[in-house]
């Protein structure tokens, strides 16, 4: 077979075509012919300059394409709102916890505004108190809480708030102390809001979850 025959047969190899001969009697042929490979270096090295050639020039489209895009992707300012409407949230209800703990801490300690109330009973309110605090400082470290501590706060104000309007109307509370109990009912709602935005997105994420193809 002519020398001709084989480097056809390469021409077709770097084209990625049928050899139209064993590719096994084509490596042979190169080996003990030293013509014929060192016409293959020549043929793989044009072959190769042909497939690298420098691509064309074209302008710089980077001010063009990124003038064209949204100065805010969609629904990125609604994030940012969420997230700051949620950090004041949080922060209100460490004030509130901060304030609810120092109201507690005397009456725990000492005894003090214990009124006519035994000491124990009054050291008891002041620990329940101070628990209280303490929750709402847990659910303003970490929001995720406040749905499983609502049903608890919830119901704990929702019983305080019209037994304590009773005693203030009957003159067995002073105003100052039923005041106080503001502070509880500011906390809860604030852990509610926590709770419902922590709901909210939650559902958000599972449609978002759901859209999205497998």
């Amino acid at each position: 077979m002519s020398c001709q025959t084989y480097r056809e047969a390469l021409s077709a190899r770097l084209d990625g075509e049928p050899l139209g001969l064993p590719s096994g009697e084509l490596d042979g042929h190169l080996s003990a012919c030293p013509d014929c490979a060192a016409w293959a270096a020549d043929a793989e090295r044009v072959t190769r300059r042909a497939r690298l050639a420098p691509a064309p020039p074209v302008p710089d489209l980077t001010a063009v394409v990124l003038g064209a895009l949204p100065r805010e992707l969609p629904g990125v300012r609604a994030a940012a709102r969420a997230r700051l409407a949620t950090t004041a949230l949080r922060l209100l209800l460490l004030a509130v916890g901060v304030a609810q703990g120092a109201l507690a801490w005397p009456v725990l300690v000492s005894g003090a505004g214990a009124m006519s109330a035994p000491v124990h009973m009054e050291h008891e309110s002041g620990a329940w108190n101070l628990a209280l605090a303490a929750a709402f400082l847990a659910v303003a470290a970490a929001p995720r809480l406040a749905a499983g501590a609502l049903p608890f706060l919830g119901s704990f104000v929702a019983l305080l708030v019209p037994v304590t309007v009773a005693d203030l109307a009957a003159g067995h509370v002073h105003a100052d102390r039923a005041v106080a109990h503001l502070l509880l009912v500011a906390g809860v709602v604030v852990v509610a809001l926590l709770a419902w935005r922590g709901r909210r997105r939650r559902e958000l994420a599972a449609v978002a979850g759901r859209r999205v193809p497998a």
